[in-house]
């Protein structure tokens, strides 16, 4: 399998749906995952806001200011909801919380669909798909002493169903949460009003969610790096310099 060229849409975002686009870049230096792990643990969760909204299909309809200050209420619904289930059930082990929510996991080694990659997909109404591929390679990584060190003791695939939990929360309190609450408007034509739903707000409340919900002292966004490397070590590298470039 041609994974090099599957993992081009990577850019789109780790556990969003992937579009395609154009890809041209030139030689791509490569990094030690080791180096980029050290720097993108150091990244605070609030700066990741910029890297989140880039993948946003209407970002450019933002200031910074707007994407500041929705990522700070992001950020804070995330775990507001995280400890809402863990009062709630009196737990913070993600499968017993997905059992508990009656959320229908599966754990396929890989999509059925295989013309982009995907590392997680969650479809309505309670449908969670978690693609094993990616985990055993990220486990196999953790094995090196170093990388252990730097991430500490972390379960990939806990983190990966965390934030699917998330987006099935959001639909079950979708009138309510502020990720689908908060929207813009698009145009308006007299009385005739169009508002969007803001998709970087999701994500970055799934990720402070997982974050929270698995005590982790450093943002799940490093995921979108880690989970490609043992694929790609340009795609990786590349996304590494972007995610610097705009979390600085």
């Amino acid at each position: 399998m041609d994974w090099k060229n599957l993992l081009k849409p990577i850019a789109k975002g780790l556990f969003g749906k992937q579009q395609p686009f154009k890809y041209e870049k030139p030689a791509q230096k490569i990094y030690s995952l080791e180096k980029m792990l050290k720097d993108l643990i150091n990244i605070p969760p609030e700066n990741w806001y910029k890297y989140a909204f880039s993948r946003d299909n209407i970002n450019g309809r933002f200031n910074d200011l707007q994407r500041m200050e929705w990522a700070k209420k992001s950020i804070l619904c995330g775990k507001e909801y995280a400890n809402k289930i863990i009062d709630e059930f009196n737990t913070r082990e993600p499968e017993k919380l997905a059992k508990y929510l009656n959320l229908d996991v599966k754990y396929p080694v890989l999509p059925d669909n295989t013309d982009r990659v995907l590392f997680a997909d969650f479809a309505q109404p309670n449908h969670v798909q978690i693609f094993m591929d990616a985990i055993y390679r990220a486990n196999r990584l953790l094995e090196r002493e170093k990388v252990k060190k730097i991430l500490g003791d972390v379960n990939i695939k806990n983190l990966i169903l965390s934030h699917e939990i998330f987006h099935f929360l959001e639909d079950k309190y979708k009138s309510e949460i502020f990720t689908r609450t908060e929207k813009i408007l698009l145009w308006s034509i007299g009385f005739i009003k169009n508002y969007s739903g803001i998709y970087a707000l999701g994500e970055i409340a799934a990720m402070a969610f997982s974050q929270e919900l698995n005590n982790l002292n450093y943002s799940p966004y490093v995921l979108d790096v880690f989970l490609i490397y043992d694929y790609s070590h340009e795609e990786a590298s590349g996304l590494y310099e972007e995610i610097l470039s705009l979390t600085a």
